[in-house]
């Protein structure tokens, strides 16, 4: 389905929210699929019941270049992960679920605010537990007249059925591929990851297609890739970067960070208590380079 009009987006989720509500009400937002009674105040595998938690809302100047442009991005980031990676840099937010309980309008309103400060975008971080919730939000903050583009920044882990139910209201998905291979999964808490995230990103590639920037170089609608390299080859990088170029897209935008380094549970695990080295990160970007991808982003490496 073609993005929908922004004027039209209310309506037509309203009429979807309805079989989210009923995939939340045993549980099974994310490949988890953890049946529990959210509603009837049954924590899932996310550690959440059925209230919506946000953590922070504010312009946000540091994501990538077509995201942050001059005004920033709007960034709301909300409570809890359906992944536990043991590296998370995030996890008072995502695993130990600091953050405010919030209605759907108290929600909205961040939007709409951060529209008013000029926010290239409303950038949803962490939000396929809360995916009901957001959704009720959005509803609210479409109809009173939000038109930036909504951009779902999640970790990959998703289910199609959820990501059905969101065609056309996203416009851009900043989803991560942090493994090539299941079996790496399990540093994130699953065993399935790649299986999942590779049917979770051709969705979004079918959806919303390869990104597409405004004339200022902001953008607009399409996928955007994020890999974060770690120690050891304990991302199986070169499958993904496959993946990537062999069933999304040549043209696919990636976001290939450099950025780890060992916090929460692994500063205590062997191979990932350090961080990466510049030349495993150069191997990396040598092999994207091999199979023209050309699109995307580097960073540099700290040694």
């Amino acid at each position: 389905m073609a993005l929908i009009p922004f004027d039209q987006r209310a309506d037509i989720a309203r009429k979807r929210l309805p079989e989210l509500k009923r995939i939340m009400a045993n549980c099974r937002l994310c490949p988890r699929e953890c049946e529990k009674l959210r509603f009837r105040g049954e924590s899932g595998e996310c550690g959440l019941e059925a209230e919506l938690i946000v953590s922070s809302a504010h312009l946000h100047h540091g994501e990538e270049p077509v995201l942050s442009g001059i005004h920033g991005s709007g960034t709301v980031f909300f409570t809890g992960c359906n992944l536990a990676c043991l590296f998370c840099q995030n996890y008072p937010i995502s695993q130990f679920h600091s953050g405010t309980p919030e209605t759907a309008a108290k929600a909205a309103k961040h939007f709409l605010e951060l529209q008013e400060q000029k926010a290239h975008n409303i950038n949803l971080v962490t939000p396929t537990p809360q995916a009901m919730g957001i959704l009720e939000a959005l509803i609210i903050a479409w109809d009173k007249g939000l038109k930036v583009p909504v951009v779902y920044n999640c970790g990959g882990y998703e289910s199609l059925e959820v990501l059905e139910i969101l065609d056309g209201l996203i416009d851009i998905y900043l989803a991560d591929m942090k493994y090539g291979k299941d079996e790496l999964g399990v540093t994130s808490g699953v065993n399935d990851y790649f299986s999942k995230a590779s049917i979770a990103l051709k969705e979004m590639q079918r959806q919303t297609g390869d990104l597409i920037t405004d004339n200022y170089g902001i953008a607009v609608s399409g996928l955007i890739v994020r890999h974060l390299v770690l120690p050891e080859d304990r991302s199986a990088s070169k499958e993904v970067l496959k993946f990537l170029a062999g069933e999304i897209s040549n043209n696919v935008y990636i976001s290939l960070m450099s950025q780890y380094y060992p916090s929460h549970k692994a500063t205590s695990i062997e191979g990932l208590n350090r961080k990466v080295k510049r030349g495993e990160y150069a191997e990396v970007v040598e092999l994207m380079n091999e199979l023209g991808l050309k699109n995307g982003w580097i960073q540099p490496v700290p040694y």
